[in-house]
């Protein structure tokens, strides 16, 4: 037995620091190799921090939640055999880093039976497995089907990820129950023959994505339509004097992102999620938009703080987002943190359409295509028939958080705005 000191490991070549996120062994406790001593997080990933042999947790010389510096002494270990004590310090992580570790991985092979699994109804979710599931749209109800090998059935990073490299065959089983209950039955389907077209990595993420919203929230979709004849009118009117002044394209999607931004400031609670048992109403509106890739796929690029923009600060941050997109030019932040998306179904020609949520937000909305139709219009002197220019307006919202009342009063306030546009604004 050797008493060695334990350093916060190196992980990737611009990390200076890491934040110890939580102990996985108690002082005095014994481990074996390979076991997950702590959690730490730096500002890029969180990473899982492996035993390099076998031994016993002396002291902790960091406490959780503490940032220590990359080669400080965080603990101080009791270990038997032979071990590089470099090797101590490589994180079992996300990002690859200069040295790798060489100590072996058990592999917690996944098997499923009949369609059925056992509920892990004790399982505790680190927040490095907690990010990991996320990444891959893995649902906590489905982390639960997961067997784990840390101590105690604790579920570690790999056992995550064995599960996901194995096909996640337990993604759509059904818990096991009475011999009378209702199983899942195991379909042989006919899937014909063609030419097969393998999914590109982000065509796998985005059906992950949309697989995980539709299990996770309980979809209902409402819908509105709204005259958008005075506002189609102002901007055949002003495009070219837009573009002339300010050179930048007018086209209908600022105008639908102020009029969603103003919504959403009066109904603030359109503007969550759900953590748990706990609504988080977003202190910012950044309104996602859909957009096309060159391959086809699509992706949502964000404009922060929509509501504080005014229509040449909007129009401005669309065209930049919606040509990078068609560059594949988008960078990280440029889609991330959206608070409510939009998916504007009209410009593929689709009259309406019921999106699914892109998580974890609380609803989406999806425009259809403006079209000309023959409306009655009721006024003082009588009805009259009249051409008018008309939207579809769908909102899928999810129903755990977002009643009728609130989803429905939202759809119209966003169909009031566009309708009530202000002809003589002046751009």
């Amino acid at each position: 037995m050797s008493e060695v000191q334990f350093r916060m490991p190196k992980m990737g070549e611009s990390i200076t620091e890491g934040k110890i996120l939580s102990w996985l062994v108690k002082e005095g406790d014994t481990f074996d190799e390979g076991d997950i001593l702590v959690e730490v997080a730096t500002d890029k990933v969180d990473n899982e921090v492996p035993a390099p042999a076998a031994g016993k947790l002396l002291k902790y010389k960091a406490k959780a939640l503490e940032v220590v510096p990359v080669g400080e002494v965080i603990a101080v270990l009791e270990l038997r055999g032979e071990f590089k004590m470099e090797e101590s310090h490589t994180p079992v992580s996300d990002t690859p880093s200069k040295s790798t570790s060489t100590t072996p991985t058990k592999k917690n092979k996944t098997t499923a039976q009949s369609g059925s699994f056992k509920v892990n109804e004790n399982l505790f979710i680190s927040p490095l497995v907690d990010s990991v599931a996320r990444k891959h749209h893995i649902s906590y109800e489905e982390l639960a089907r997961i067997s784990g090998t840390g101590k105690d059935g604790r579920l570690r990073k790999s056992d995550v990820l064995n599960y996901v490299s194995e096909g996640r065959p337990f993604q759509f089983a059904q818990p096991i129950a009475e011999a009378s209950s209702f199983k899942v039955p195991d379909l042989k389907f006919d899937k014909g023959k063609g030419k097969v077209v393998e999914m590109d990595r982000m065509r796998q993420m985005i059906a992950d994505h949309m697989v995980f919203s539709a299990h996770t929230s309980p979809h209902v979709t409402a819908y509105v339509e709204a005259d958008l004849t005075e506002m189609v009118a102002w901007r055949n009117a002003n495009k070219i004097p837009f573009l002339e002044k300010y050179n930048e394209k007018l086209t209908f999607t600022p105008l639908f992102v102020e009029c969603v931004a103003k919504a959403i400031v009066d109904f603030p609670m359109i503007n969550s999620s759900l953590d748990g048992t706990n609504i988080i109403v977003k202190e910012d509106i950044n309104i996602g938009m859909a957009a096309a890739l060159p391959s086809g796929n699509l992706i949502v690029p964000v404009v922060k703080n929509a509501n504080k923009k005014n229509l040449l600060e909007l129009a401005t941050e669309i065209n930049s987002l919606s040509t990078k997109a068609r560059e594949n030019k988008l960078k990280g932040d440029d889609t991330k943190g959206s608070t409510f998306t939009i998916s504007n179904v009209g410009t593929f020609g689709s009259v309406m359409g019921t999106p699914i949520i892109n998580q974890p937000e609380a609803a989406i909305l999806a425009t259809g295509i403006i079209k000309k139709r023959a409306e009655v219009m009721e006024k003082p002197e009588g009805d009259s028939i009249e051409i008018r220019s008309m939207m579809y307006l769908s909102l899928s919202f999810d129903h755990r958080i977002v009643d009728g009342n609130l989803a429905g009063s939202f759809l119209r306030r966003i169909g009031d705005y566009m309708e009530r546009f202000d002809v003589d604004r002046k751009i």
